[in-house]
């Protein structure tokens, strides 16, 4: 008859796990890698939500001039700052409200528009358009509250008079300004451009 082998005493199965060393040196790598990979992480996260705010923005003024157009009228793109954001809307009314049938942004948080003053010098931009630093900034809608008037060609009107100016929005973080700035640019025949800058400049078209 077969008999099994006698199992030897001195074979022992072994469960494996981590020593309290290698756990320590797992965590240490851990929180290394952590703290370097968040400060990239805000970062692009803070670049995200400046390219953002000034793409809806931009969108905001391209859809109140196609409305103009499209109504054969004139049309207001308003901004005002309700109680702690910024809200933008279309209308063909001087509310300074929005209605809920009226299309409007609202913009909080850090990427907020911002006056002039607080982004770098607009230089490299009023040379791409050939005009002063001194014209832009007096012409500098942001961080106020203001209305834009497109008319049925889809140009500017101040006064009811067809502008010549030319009008600069900045955004950015008025207590983190090492994220950079974003500026829409607003032109007379209504068309605009967005103008980036890190927080020492200089500005640089992006569209």
């Amino acid at each position: 008859m077969y008999k099994s082998a006698p199992h030897s005493r001195t074979h022992r199965s072994r469960i494996g796990g981590f020593s309290m060393v290698e756990l320590a040196v797992s965590m240490t790598v851990l929180l290394i890698l952590t703290a370097i990979a968040i400060p990239s992480l805000m970062r692009s996260f803070r670049t995200y939500q400046l390219n953002d705010a000034a793409s809806r923005f931009s969108d905001m003024l391209k859809f109140t001039r196609f409305e103009a157009v499209r109504r054969n009228t004139q049309i207001n793109c308003q901004i005002r700052l309700i109680g702690t954001d910024w809200t933008v809307w279309t209308t063909p009314n001087g509310n300074t409200t929005p209605l809920s049938t009226e299309k409007q942004l609202i913009m909080a948080g850090f990427a907020a528009p911002l006056p002039a003053g607080g982004p770098p010098s607009p230089g490299a931009i009023a040379t791409a358009l050939g005009v002063s630093v001194a014209a832009l900034n007096a012409n500098t809608l942001s961080g106020a509250n203001g209305t834009v008037t497109f008319d049925a060609r889809g140009a500017i009107r101040v006064g009811g008079n067809i502008s010549s100016n030319i009008f600069v929005f900045y955004f950015g973080g008025a207590n983190d300004p090492e994220f950079g700035y974003r500026a829409v640019i607003l032109l007379p025949a209504g068309g605009t451009q967005i103008w980036t800058s890190p927080q020492g400049g200089p500005w640089q078209r992006v569209s």
